[in-house]
């Protein structure tokens, strides 16, 4: 178990105290501010307010000894007057589908018709937005006589969760506006204050899981293409929440004073190793935000699982559970200040998500979600992602010419400086869970899983970040099997 959960709450506005309201602006222009975003006051706000979602779709233990999960659709979880009209808003975009039907002529990329639709949506923001959040919250003014109401802020998020219609693309940038746009709701005091976990629940699986469906749906009537997708590399072309949220539902049961746990799986809960398996992934994906990704993915891809998906197909064989996928920590230090220890689905959140350049130089700042710098945040070590866009920013035009042939075949994104790794190591991506059931920068728990390899003449060719068992190299030495990628000459 990790150390003790403590009850991090998004801070809400006192409206008494005066505050200045902001209209969105861009901040992130080049890759160098992605480190400054990392230690903004928006990205705590981010990381809380996703953390809090997260604790409270752990399974509960309850004072009877039996244990309360907190499936789709499940009838425990009673929906607030203000998650209603956040479903009711999501309806009432649904309904706009059908006033830009898809173009029927011939494309190569996605439908024009998105364009039409997201036009329509920009058109009646405002009267949406009024018509299902309350005119208190909307219409909260700045201190300042010449500022702009919260509505300015909100609807910045609002528009920014549908994709773009400029690229005819959705990625998870747009995912990450759509939680920002929930958790402005919060800051502002739109949701009521009850148990810690029982809004939240709601939130997720009143409007986020509907909110995942919607845009599903608007993917695949308007064929659009994934935004800041690695492709093989990623996660998943669109989305990443319900990979974190999704194995909440799964990991073992708390009580409300209980560590979140690091491993383990609820009783009956499906074994990761199922979104492998197209039946299990059929009846699953009912009731779980994981397998309804997943489901998605078979909805729109085609071939094997391991082939188009490598990513979730190497974290499909942990084998210390859901608990260990998920896995959260926060270290407390310094009296009451805290700083986020991430691990698991939201460590690699931070490296395929906020870490990103491409992703989140679209995120507007404004007075909800701050650039200014947290005064407690811990500049985080540079990454892959922070890293590769900045070395090249500054490395002299022509240099790549004299690279030695040893460079090989890393990710696409791997720093030119970064030091050759180990005989034998591989090019694992830093995120990427091991195949002995470990995340990456942890020792080993268990013996490499070579149960799971793909069949067939592939099976060499695997991802390079999949541990590799498949054979030896000539001689009999096990450490220089290739790991090159399957496009490598």
């Amino acid at each position: 178990m990790a150390n003790s959960f403590p009850t991090r709450v998004l801070p809400t506005i006192d409206p008494s105290a005066g505050h200045t309201f902001i209209t969105p602006s861009k901040r992130i222009h080049e890759s160098q501010d992605v480190s400054e975003f990392l230690v903004s006051k928006a990205y705590v706000d981010i990381m809380t307010f996703l953390l809090q979602l997260n604790r409270a779709m752990i399974p509960v233990k309850l004072a009877d000894g039996t244990v309360q999960s907190w499936p789709i659709n499940t009838d425990a979880v009673e929906f607030s007057a203000p998650v209603r009209q956040l479903q009711l808003l999501l309806t009432k975009l649904e309904e706009l589908l059908e006033e830009a039907p898809p173009d029927t002529g011939p494309r190569r990329f996605g439908n024009i018709s998105f364009r039409r639709w997201y036009e329509l949506v920009e058109s009646r923001a405002s009267e949406l937005l009024e018509e299902c959040l309350s005119p208190e919250l909307l219409q909260a003014r700045s201190s300042d006589p010449n500022g702009v109401t919260a509505e300015v802020e909100l609807k910045a998020y609002f528009l920014g969760s549908w994709g773009s219609p400029q690229r005819l693309d959705y990625g998870t940038g747009h995912e990450l506006s759509f939680l920002a746009f929930l958790a402005g709701i919060w800051k502002l005091n739109g949701f009521p204050k009850t148990t810690p976990g029982v809004e939240e629940r709601a939130i997720v699986l009143g409007v986020i899981q509907p909110y995942l469906e919607l845009v599903r749906t608007i993917i695949k009537r308007y064929t659009l293409e994934p935004a800041g997708s690695h492709g093989v590399w990623g996660l998943d072309d669109h989305s990443f929440i319900p990979y974190i949220l999704g194995s909440a539902q799964l990991a073992p049961a708390v009580s409300e004073t209980d560590p979140t746990p690091e491993e383990g799986s609820l009783p009956g809960a499906p074994s990761p190793s199922g979104v492998t398996k197209a039946n299990i992934v059929e009846r699953e994906r009912l009731t779980n935000m994981y397998f309804s990704a997943i489901g998605f993915i078979y909805d729109v891809k085609k071939g094997p699982f391991w082939e188009h998906s490598p990513m979730l197909y190497d974290i499909s064989g942990i084998q210390a559970g859901w608990g260990k996928i998920n896995k959260v920590s926060l270290v407390a230090f310094a009296r009451t200040d805290r700083v986020l220890t991430i691990q698991g689905m939201i460590k690699m959140y931070n490296a395929e998500v906020l870490s990103k350049f491409p992703v989140v130089q679209h995120f507007s700042f404004g007075s909800l979600f701050r650039w200014d710098r947290d005064p407690n945040a811990v500049p985080p070590a540079m990454s892959v992602h922070t890293s590769t866009a900045q070395s090249q920013s500054r490395e002299p035009a022509g240099s790549s010419a004299g690279q030695t042939p040893s460079s090989g075949t890393r990710a696409p994104w791997a720093t030119g400086t970064q030091a050759a790794p180990p005989v034998g190591a591989g090019t694992a991506a830093p995120w990427a869970a091991r195949r002995d059931g470990c995340i990456p920068g942890e020792p080993p728990t268990a013996l490499p899983d070579t149960s799971r390899q793909p069949p067939g003449p592939m099976a060499a060719t695997r991802a390079p970040w999949a541990a590799s068992s498949a054979g030896q190299a000539p001689g009999g030495d096990p450490t220089h099997v290739p790991t090159k990628a399957p496009w490598a000459k």
